[in-house]
């Protein structure tokens, strides 16, 4: 029996993305190949192949024409899928040309390189579902920067916000991210060092004379080429080979746990906030149940919820890499290529979900105002405390708070009624508005101004 490999059955959040695509057996493939063909150009452009090679690997250089499956069980022979590769990729070149497919490299520098280039083309499409992200959600926030609701801490009513100012803190963490992604994109390097990083084996692909000499400044023919290389590819050209020396993988890591675990802030939101009893968000288009006709679940939520649980193990695992022995590690190196991708892929998948999430969510107003209520008064007793201790004290101010809201609830009354006979009882409260001091839409703070001031960072 044949199966089809890695459909995505059991990875709906990233089913389907953009970053998926990007990701996959075959678009790694053609990474390999564009660091093949790149290779060789560069090497012509160094002087050090003819100029026809470089045209002739880059036409061949077309993952089309080569047999994924076939190439990943052979890789068991040598432990990556590059030296099958490079058997394949010379036999599909003509005989001229051959002698320069792979010359002087190792395959690490190849499948480091294609990683990276890998990563570029995810990131480019990631980046562009973050700034869906945030224009939906900044839209969420300049729509209801006065929206009144319950802000909650450690599960309790705490005292009011605005929903524009937690969609403005949305945008915030997605902000971060793209910054985080943006910097680390532009960075991602190419690899090359050949045997054991010293790009030796370049200067041993041309006989040197004195002029040589001179011509390179004593940097030897490999400096020059590492620059060709990287220019070739649109990556960065590297300080110094960095077979052991994973600051890339790391630094890629940590963005991208970064921005699984920013997504998951509005998630976790959703999620809490969509709730049944609570019922202030839903999903435009929450996803079904076939048992219970009437949920309408927050899937999209729960998906991103989802990769920002797996996304710091990925992480960890690449951070562990990090501890690589020997100028080319045996295992260190290996343990990075699919925890790598399933980072790429989990957060491209998450980061479409924030897209279609913000641009769908729906805002109940009326239901936070009657959350607002659930606690009769009692979710502005910061500011009564306040205003109270001004006349009375903060002590008599605190006990005068607890027995009315004690009262209140053994009445099941508003706590502005029970306050009507305390101001009566408190000569020094005489006088003060107590319709306004209960109302918590009058007790936002500066949720309209840090609103406006969040959504003016570009």
């Amino acid at each position: 029996m044949t199966y089809e490999n890695d459909a995505g059955l059991l990875a709906p959040g990233r089913a389907g993305s953009p970053v998926e695509a990007a990701t996959g057996d075959k678009a790694f493939l053609q990474a390999m190949l564009d660091a093949e063909a790149a290779l060789t150009r560069a090497q012509a452009a160094c002087g050090l192949a003819p100029v026809a090679a470089g045209r002739a690997v880059s036409a061949a250089a077309d993952a089309s024409r080569f047999d994924v499956r076939g190439l990943a069980l052979r890789a068991r022979a040598a432990g990556n899928p590059v030296v099958p590769l490079i058997a394949d990729l010379v036999a599909a070149v003509e005989p001229e040309a051959r002698p320069y497919v792979h010359r002087g490299a190792g395959s690490q520098d190849i499948l480091d390189t294609a990683a990276m280039l890998v990563a570029a083309r995810a990131l480019a499409e990631l980046l562009d579902d973050l700034a869906r992200a945030a224009d939906s959600v900044a839209r969420l926030a300049v729509a209801h920067r006065n929206t009144p609701m319950a802000g909650r801490t450690l599960t309790q009513h705490a005292a009011p916000i605005t929903f524009g100012l937690k969609a403005a803190g949305w945008r915030a963490l997605i902000l971060d991210a793209r910054d985080r992604l943006s910097a680390v994109r532009q960075s991602l390097p190419v690899q090359l060092g050949g045997a054991a990083g010293t790009l030796a084996a370049f200067d041993a692909l041309a006989p040197r004379t004195d002029g040589d000499e001179a011509a390179l400044g004593g940097q030897g023919r490999g400096m020059p080429l590492l620059q060709a290389f990287a220019n070739e590819l649109g990556l960065a050209e590297p300080l110094l080979p960095w077979h052991s020396l994973r600051t890339p993988v790391a630094d890629l890591a940590g963005a991208l746990a970064f921005t699984a675990g920013a997504l998951g802030k509005p998630a976790a939101d959703v999620l809490i906030l969509s709730r049944t009893e609570i019922g202030e968000v839903s999903e435009g288009h929450g996803g079904g149940s076939p048992a219970m006709p009437h949920e309408a679940n927050p899937v999209r939520a729960t998906l991103i919820a989802a990769a920002a649980r797996r996304a710091p193990g990925l992480a960890a695992t690449l951070y562990g890499s990090l501890a690589a022995g020997d100028e080319r590690p045996a295992g260190a190196w290996h343990a990075e290529w699919e925890p790598l991708r399933e980072l790429l892929r989990l957060v491209g998948g998450a980061a479409r979900g924030a897209a279609e999430l913000a641009e769908g969510l729906r805002v109940v107003p009326y239901a936070m105002r009657e959350n607002l209520q659930l606690t009769d008064g009692l979710i502005v007793s910061e500011r009564l405390a306040a205003v109270f201790a001004g006349r009375i004290g903060r002590e008599r101010a605190r006990e005068v708070l607890i027995n009315a809201a004690a009262r209140a609830r053994a009445e099941a009354t508003d706590l502005a009624d029970v306050l009507t006979d305390v101001l009566d009882e408190e000569p020094e409260l005489a006088g003060l508005d107590l319709a306004e001091l209960t109302e918590p839409a009058r007790y936002t703070g500066c949720a309209g101004p840090l609103t406006d001031r969040a959504l003016d960072r570009g």
